[in-house]
């Protein structure tokens, strides 16, 4: 199974394009808390259109709960600072997808910990401090996973 995990995430419209990707390619998706909205906020539901419950969700209320859940061995950081390019890797059958906040990325003790299992999107035409959105991002790598599933069917 493919997981998109955001980190603290903030812009709740994000969030819900985000859900509506994972519903149509099977993916789980995982929020870690604090969260820049709630559940309930209607810009979140209203991007997540009628998905909803067909959505397989997991709220964590801290980033050290997901870590103490799940092993780390399955964990990519998607990072802009890092030179591995997402299409080098070969994912596992079971592969987490860990995205930072919109403002802020992810705190320096979680890019140490991952160093060797971070990829990013390469952005020719980006400017050096700016990057795709969230959304985007996520899209982006959730399909080359399912890429290579199916290539390895």
């Amino acid at each position: 199974m493919i997981h998109i995990v955001l980190f603290e995430p903030r812009i709740p419209q994000n969030t819900g394009n985000i859900s509506r990707t994972c519903v149509l390619t099977g993916a789980k998706l995982h929020l870690i808390e604090p969260m820049g909205f709630t559940l309930e906020e209607s810009r979140l539901k209203r991007s997540g259109l009628d998905y909803w419950p067909f959505l397989q969700l997991e709220v964590h209320p801290s980033v050290q709960a997901f870590f103490d859940k799940y092993t780390e061995e399955s964990i990519y950081l998607v990072t802009s600072k890092t030179e591995k390019v997402y299409w080098d890797e070969t994912y596992p059958e079971e592969v987490f997808f860990l995205f930072g906040r919109e403002d802020a990325g992810v705190p320096a003790w979680i890019k140490d910990k991952f160093s060797e299992k971070s990829i990013r999107i390469p952005m020719p035409g980006a400017m050096n401090d700016r990057s795709l959105n969230l959304s985007n991002s996520a899209a982006v790598i959730l399909y080359e996973a399912l890429r290579q599933k199916t290539v390895m069917l």
